[in-house]
């Protein structure tokens, strides 16, 4: 693993002391993490442990009760999932958000649509497809991404396919941080392996990657740092940069077993 064990300039993302609360239920309390620029994270934890909410506030679906997140050194306070990609960070959730009826350019930039090219065709919204599809392919080739035709309709692409899609979108629109959300459920062994590849890939690209994985292999194998999550507390924040983790240790962690940090 080659993520930046020692940092300089501002962190891609800090969250300080973020608490959630949703009636009598406290999801979070006073989480806090960081991630660098060209550093993967592994997020885990049981169920309710807290991950879906802190991602949640991260990606801008859910505000916190209290706390800080900084992107890029700068504080972002804005909640909502256009603030939050214009702060570059976007999130490839479980089900991908990819409209199987569309072709994969089509996904790749709806909602975000090129127009032009002149001043004429841009004033009429008329879509410029070819720097689209051209866009897409220089995406797909900085990231070593085998495809079908651009053209494709995302229905007609394999799960690994469809998740390389999405991982690729986030790379386009420039992101400082992309959020996997179990990346690799209910795919094949070679699928999953592709996947874990693409996240290798945002490391070199500089991209901060959060994984967040109930599969403690996948995590050991692309993570720089694990940190780890129970009871809506984070108890653990691992560097295996430093020391080697193991994924009993890690289940330790996670059910109780083993005492966390806090």
């Amino acid at each position: 693993m080659t993520g930046p064990a020692n940092r300089t300039g501002p962190r891609a993302l800090e969250v300080t002391e973020i608490t959630k609360r949703y009636g009598p239920v406290v999801a979070l309390r006073g989480v806090s993490l960081a991630l660098d620029y060209g550093e993967v994270l592994g997020l885990v934890g049981d169920n309710g442990a807290g991950k879906s909410t802190l991602i949640s506030i991260i990606s801008g679906v859910a505000r916190p009760d209290s706390g800080e997140i900084r992107v890029d050194g700068r504080p972002w306070a804005e909640a909502g999932a256009r603030t939050t990609r214009e702060a570059g960070i976007e999130t490839v959730f479980q089900n991908l958000a990819l409209v199987p009826t569309l072709s994969i350019v089509e996904n790749m930039y709806l909602g975000r649509e090129l127009y032009g090219p002149g001043p004429i065709a841009t004033t009429l919204h008329r879509i410029d497809k070819r720097r689209m599809r051209r866009e897409v392919e220089q995406a797909f080739e900085r990231l070593g991404l085998q495809m079908p035709a651009v053209t494709s309709k995302a229905g007609s692409l394999s799960g690994g396919q469809r998740q390389a899609v999405a991982v690729a979108r986030a790379v386009l629109w420039g992101s400082r941080v992309v959020i996997m959300d179990e990346p690799a459920a209910a795919l094949g062994v070679q699928q999953t392996e592709a996947v874990l590849g693409l996240i290798t890939k945002l490391r070199r690209e500089g991209i901060g990657t959060i994984l967040v994985s109930h599969n403690m292999d996948h995590v050991l194998k692309v993570a720089d740092r694990v940190a780890v999550l129970r009871l809506g507390r984070k108890i653990a924040d691992l560097d295996m940069r430093e020391r080697p983790v193991t994924g009993m240790e890690l289940v330790g962690l996670i059910t109780g077993a083993t005492p966390g940090m806090s």
